[in-house]
């Protein structure tokens, strides 16, 4: 992540020797997805190129002349912004986990709000105008889980529910306890 400062361009030499290309190939590539919101650039980039959290971030926060890199200082702060029922979704999807698992935090990390354990990401949440994504943060666990999920948009690493979605607790606290299993 960037510093108080917000200096995102402090990650372009990095991403240029990673993912190849000028930094006006990777800025002209989100230009051409017109109107994407946040989530969908950082899909973008994380699904189609390889890119860390952290660089997709950087580039789509330049892209977007986003003066700070931390626009919600607290979870409360993130669901505010959000639609009640998306708000309500989100609230009971991350305690359906913790009641499960109370030693998950709920931080913010990229300004989404996140579940880790000793530093390390679970199952982290972002919004969208129609949907939720949910990213357990490993692939395998979205491929361990592909029954359960066949009803829902699955990418890479991340899927889809609504944004009234009934929270199916049991497929959560399942995909928790794998990615707990991963990280040990």
């Amino acid at each position: 992540m960037t510093g108080d400062d917000g200096d995102r361009t402090k990650f372009f030499p990095a991403i240029e020797n990673k993912h190849g290309g000028p930094i006006s190939m990777w800025l002209d590539r989100l230009a051409d997805l017109g109107d994407a919101k946040y989530p969908q650039q950082i899909a973008y980039l994380r699904e189609n190129h390889g890119f860390s959290q952290a660089h997709a971030n950087a580039l789509v926060m330049y892209v977007r002349n986003s003066p700070t890199s931390k626009r919600f200082k607290t979870p409360d702060d993130f669901f505010s912004t959000l639609d009640p029922v998306a708000a309500t979704t989100a609230h009971d999807i991350f305690a359906a986990i913790t009641n499960t698992y109370p030693a998950l935090e709920l931080v913010i990390a990229w300004n989404q709000p996140m579940l880790r354990i000793d530093g390390k990401y679970v199952i982290g949440l972002s919004a969208a105008k129609n949907h939720l994504l949910l990213n357990p943060f490993s692939g395998d666990v979205l491929a361990t889980f592909a029954e359960a999920l066949a009803g829902y948009e699955v990418n890479k690493r991340t899927f889809k529910v609504p944004l009234d979605w009934e929270v199916d607790a049991e497929l959560l606290c399942g995909m928790a306890a794998a990615r707990l299993a991963e990280l040990v």
